[in-house]
């Protein structure tokens, strides 16, 4: 099947188009572009909900019952689950999230694993270009939960409309948990398992990290919303709190929008750089050769990539290649 016609049967918002799309982007064949380039123009009016935290927060769980949630307010979801990858395998290692079974026959609902394989940063480096398979697809929601590595997940801020932190209490230092990097990330924070004890102390853990920061007026303060996801206590209030940040950002999103556009556009040259660099600049083993002289103090980083941009440009400012 072309990209072309994969590209209308996903506008049209069909299950198996979107779930072949997705794995040509995670495998990043050389139709991915195409789809890409094709489905494009139609994306741009899905909202993003970015769920974070350390592992064992419950966020599989949470992610389930906002879906319910959402689905009685009249969204229309896709849910993308970021894993660990298996290093046997490269595939997700927990796979399609058995704990959101549950709404496996919502054909409103599609949710779809995919493994990190190797990228930083709690996202796999294909989870935007999948958020816009959903998006060309119709759905209203996407959201999208990464792997739970904890401060390292920063790039959530730079996928999502709105970024949730998820945190649950009795997992030692409160405070340790509150460092910067996940403290800068939240527009709203989830205190789960709240029937634990030391759930109200982390709050207040939150609270006073809160009060050393400057909101300016009218700016929005992260509010703290305490679940128990197993029961479904506090999701309504977390729905009601999306809102009102969604509602509250509206005018800011088109920046947020072009910040993350941004983001993106750096990855991808990044990501396309160093393909060309593996695939036309280097001989076999070469990139390899490199690191270990690097290792062994022979050459610096800073040299060793001045020399590897000069081959890329050539003398001239052409782009070079080996011959």
């Amino acid at each position: 099947m072309s990209a072309s016609s994969l590209a209308e049967r996903v506008l049209a918002g069909d299950v198996r188009a979107m779930a072949r799309a997705i794995s040509l982007i995670e495998d990043e064949a050389g139709a991915a572009a195409g789809l890409v380039r094709d489905i494009f123009p139609q994306t741009g009016k899905t909202y993003l909900i970015g769920v974070t935290g350390p592992p064992g927060a419950g966020k599989s769980t949470l992610v389930d019952r906002l879906t319910a949630e959402a689905r009685q307010a009249g969204e229309t979801l896709g849910v993308i689950a970021v894993d660990p990858t298996s290093p046997f395998t490269g595939g997700a290692i927990l796979g399609d999230r058995l704990r959101m079974q549950a709404h496996a026959q919502d054909e409103e609902v599609f949710i779809r694993s995919m493994a990190t394989r190797g990228h930083m940063g709690g996202l796999a480096r294909a989870t935007s270009d999948a958020a816009l398979v959903l998006d060309a697809a119709g759905k209203s929601l996407v959201i999208i939960e990464t792997v739970g590595v904890g401060q390292d997940e920063v790039d959530i801020v730079r996928t999502a409309d709105v970024s949730i932190v998820v945190l649950v209490p009795g997992t030692g230092d409160d405070v340790q948990a509150l460092k910067a990097g996940i403290m800068e990330i939240a527009d709203i924070y989830v205190v789960n398992k709240c029937d634990r004890d030391g759930a109200d102390r982390m709050v207040t853990s939150i609270e006073s990290n809160l009060a050393l920061q400057h909101f300016a007026e009218g700016e929005w303060r992260p509010p703290i919303v305490k679940t128990e996801a197993t029961t479904g206590r506090g999701i309504a209030e977390l729905w009601q709190t999306i809102k009102a940040f969604r509602t509250h950002s509206e005018g800011a999103r088109g920046k947020r929008l072009k910040a993350r556009n941004e983001f993106r556009l750096r990855d991808l040259l990044t990501h396309r750089f160093m393909e060309h660099v593996e695939a036309n600049l280097l001989g076999p083993a070469e990139f390899e050769a490199l690191v270990t002289r690097i290792a062994r103090r022979e050459v610096d980083p800073y040299t060793a990539a001045s020399d590897i941009l000069d081959r890329a440009l050539g003398p001239s400012g052409q782009r070079a290649t080996k011959g």
